[in-house]
């Protein structure tokens, strides 16, 4: 149906019969299936406070705290370049990576609860084994613990939210993901800000809390609704239906209930939506929804941010304390961008606020860079005058990026895939996702030391870039029903070439 080859298009356009109410019901199920998202935060959050913290370093990489101490004669930006360091941060993201095709199965086959179950479970496995570590090894295990929960939490909850979603509101349904995320990533900090001042078992207790939000999405995931979608996906129809009248408030669903049903039948068709995913006619999703939106959401620099907000700014001459505070900060500046999008992506649309903030983000990186460039060097001292402009140029580009890239980088790809390649191809969105992660938090630090101030430059042409691929690639998809997205494509004056030609060529579903 939505992959727009077998189906009857003026079938489909009957989006304007679709009702809905706001149900206490429904609000329940939104709320407690964003929770997925403060798994993904907390763990953003807790690394790179942890991996500055003297008594992890002492404990872990000794000769990281001794170079930290003695400063020698290497330049500032070099302070925690460590290969191993890094992996203990970015093993997690290859975990997720991996993981999230078995995700993929789990998700069509057991539908998104599924996914989420799983998904808590490991993380919480991964949060022990991290607070018990005595060696390096078991804290790489735990992270590929944590790895394996990310990865099935971020390939079912963006989905879950999208499907569960009226059309007209999916942005800001979908953007509680983005929220929980913040949160997480926030409360990460404090918590650090706090475990910093527990000597000498308070990094423990920082890693060791990331079961918290694990068990609030386990419990959340045993009593959550399963999704229409995914019901008549599994052919539970009359499930589906009782599930899709409770949750659009209103027994008029036939219309979005026939939809769902021809999207599942052309779903069905399909033996396997990987190679489906493939198919000329769907370049466009593979091109825009799978590689590109998910590659730049994290080339964008911001996780670099995130990972390593203490190291950084301890780098640029703050003391311990003084940097987990203005990483703080900054987080605290990302859950309100946060809350911003929620209002603006339904009202402004996901197109002007990606290529907006795209034009800020740009100018703050390249702001950024000049200053280190001229100000900031060899065992030279940042004055603290231009610390606090760093801190609030770094704030206004988490705000840019917060109510943008952000949210848009999960919400637009879940909007973009039909239902047979839409578990394929969420998994490749967050295989794309955490691969990019995991190498940007890899090289971060490395690159940090080499390119010195350029990083934030080079980060600056990407995002110049990125700008530029939504500008002339990414058609509006606000308030279009997530069935019928498949049209944009038929008008678009580049995606509609691969759109026609594939069908011409006699393509079908089943692939």
């Amino acid at each position: 149906m939505a992959g727009g080859a077998l189906t009857d298009e003026g079938a489909l356009k009957r989006a304007h019969l679709y009702e809905h109410r706001i149900t206490t019901y429904f609000i329940f199920a939104c709320i407690v299936g964003s929770m997925g998202g403060s798994l993904f935060g907390y763990d953003l959050g807790v690394s790179g406070g942890v991996t500055s913290m003297d008594d992890f370093l002492k404990e872990f990489f000794p000769g990281i705290y001794k170079r930290k101490q003695m400063h020698l004669n290497e330049t500032d930006y070099c302070k925690y370049d460590n290969q191993i360091l890094t992996l203990f941060t970015s093993s997690l993201y290859f975990a997720g990576l991996i993981s999230t095709f078995g995700a993929s199965y789990v998700t069509r086959i057991y539908g998104r609860r599924g996914s989420i179950l799983v998904g808590s479970v490991s993380f919480f496995l991964g949060g022990v084994i991290n607070a018990a570590a005595k060696n390096i090894l078991m804290l790489i295990l735990g992270r590929i613990f944590l790895g394996i929960g990310i990865g099935f939490g971020n390939q079912a909850v963006p989905l879950y939210l999208s499907e569960m979603a009226p059309a007209k509101i999916r942005g800001t349904v979908n953007q509680l993901f983005q929220l929980t995320t913040c949160i997480g990533i926030l409360v990460a900090n404090l918590i650090n800000y706090k475990t910093e001042q527990i000597h000498p078992w308070g990094w423990r207790l920082s890693l060791g809390l990331a079961t918290v939000p694990a068990i609030l999405m386990f419990l959340g995931g045993l009593v959550l609704p399963e999704t229409p979608n995914s019901l008549v996906e599994q052919g539970k129809l009359e499930e589906a239906k009782a599930v899709l009248i409770k949750v659009r408030g209103t027994n008029n669903i036939e219309a979005e209930f026939q939809d769902l049903v021809e999207a599942s039948e052309a779903a069905r068709a399909v033996k396997n939506p990987f190679r489906n995913l493939l198919a000329r006619r769907n370049r466009p999703q593979l091109v825009i929804g799978a590689i590109g939106i998910p590659a730049f959401q994290q080339l964008t620099g911001m996780n670099s941010i995130l990972f390593y907000a203490p190291v950084m700014f301890q780098s640029l001459g703050f003391g311990g304390s003084a940097s987990l505070i203005s990483s703080t900060i900054t987080n605290a500046a990302l859950v309100v961008a946060a809350i911003m999008s929620m209002y603006s992506a339904d009202k402004f649309g996901r197109r002007f606020l990606l290529l907006e903030a795209s034009v800020e983000m740009f100018c703050y990186m390249v702001v950024v860079g000049v200053t280190l460039a001229l100000k900031f060097g060899e065992g030279k001292e940042l004055p603290k005058s231009l610390g606090v402009i760093l801190v609030v140029l770094i704030c206004l580009f988490v705000l840019a990026y917060g109510r943008s890239w952000g949210p848009m980088g999960w919400l637009v790809p879940s909007e973009l895939f039909p239902l047979e390649t839409r578990s394929a191809g969420q998994s490749v969105v967050v295989c794309v996702n955490l691969f990019f992660t995991a190498l940007i938090a890899q090289c971060f630090l490395v690159s940090l030391c080499h390119l010195k101030y350029g990083i934030f430059l080079l980060f600056a042409g990407l995002i110049f870039g990125m700008g530029s691929f939504v500008y002339f690639l990414l058609p509006e998809t606000k308030q279009v029903p997530i069935e019928e997205v498949y049209l944009l494509w038929r008008q678009h004056w580049l995606w509609k070439k691969y759109v026609e030609d594939g069908n011409e060529n006699g393509q079908s579903v089943n692939e």
